[in-house]
């Protein structure tokens, strides 16, 4: 079996640019129509929409606020229209937001953090799951992190909370969900050099340090991510569900 995607219809969360982009363009590259979700980057999301179309794949551009419940529905009603169904969800939209220690953090900041990541993926695949049933095969990816092994760099305790409450999350939905056709997986990205997240989080030297630190010599980027995210949506990973799928380049072996 190969990563034909041929007449799937899929939303990538947080599409604009970064990994979220990389991702839509490898689903549409095998074959797939493509939902772009997007907050505040409406240029680069219709960058990611053109470049998909220069595919010879159908796309359009959705802004949401995905911490927020109306929006989140909204945007899957609307995308579920455009795509005429849906077969795939990529819950790929979160962010760091800022690094800070807990004796330092705010309330606010904490559920934030955890708002635009773990709940904004709760509540996506919440709009999203009668579309996904009517597929009979449907297929969720969401977004942990290294984080959710080791805990994250400095400052990002809440970052770390959500990422790892994203691998339980999918875990327990898959078991839910178990026996409908649809399967629920998670990657986990390492560092991945070129993103907004370290651009804007970490300084140079320490993503050097992190860099220098990877056993296979190079740093990841969004289309190693990417890659696994298309097979995960594949039928080939039918009988693949409840997993973890790390993309470190072997920082964190189990």
């Amino acid at each position: 079996m190969s990563a034909d995607l041929q007449g799937s219809r899929a939303l990538v969360t947080g599409a604009g640019h970064g990994i979220g982009r990389a991702i839509a363009l490898a689903l549409a590259e095998a074959g797939a129509d493509v939902a772009v979700h997007y907050h505040s980057s409406a240029d680069r999301a219709a960058d990611t929409v053109s470049a998909i179309e220069a595919l010879g794949r159908r796309s359009k551009a959705f802004a949401a606020d995905a911490t927020v419940t109306a929006d989140v529905d909204r945007l899957v009603e609307e995308a579920a229209g455009f795509l005429g169904g849906l077969d795939i969800l990529v819950c790929n939209a979160g962010h760091l937001v800022g690094r800070t220690t807990i004796a330092e953090m705010s309330d606010e900041h904490f559920d934030q953090v955890i708002s635009t990541n773990l709940s904004s993926t709760f509540r996506t695949v919440r709009a999203a799951l009668p579309h996904l049933t009517r597929s009979r095969a449907g297929r969720v990816i969401t977004m942990s992190s290294l984080a959710a092994h080791n805990g994250g760099g400095p400052g990002s305790v809440a970052y770390a909370a959500a990422k790892a409450g994203i691998r339980g999350f999918t875990k327990g939905l898959a078991k839910e969900l178990a026996g409908t056709g649809i399967t629920v997986n998670a990657v986990a990205p390492g560092f991945i050099k070129g993103t907004a997240f370290h651009d804007t989080f970490t300084a140079p030297a320490a993503q050097e340090a992190m860099e220098a630190g990877i056993p296979v010599g190079r740093a990841g980027t969004p289309e190693d991510v990417a890659s696994a995210v298309v097979h995960l949506a594949s039928p080939a990973s039918g009988f693949l569900t409840a997993t973890t799928t790390d993309i470190d380049g072997g920082v964190w072996p189990r």
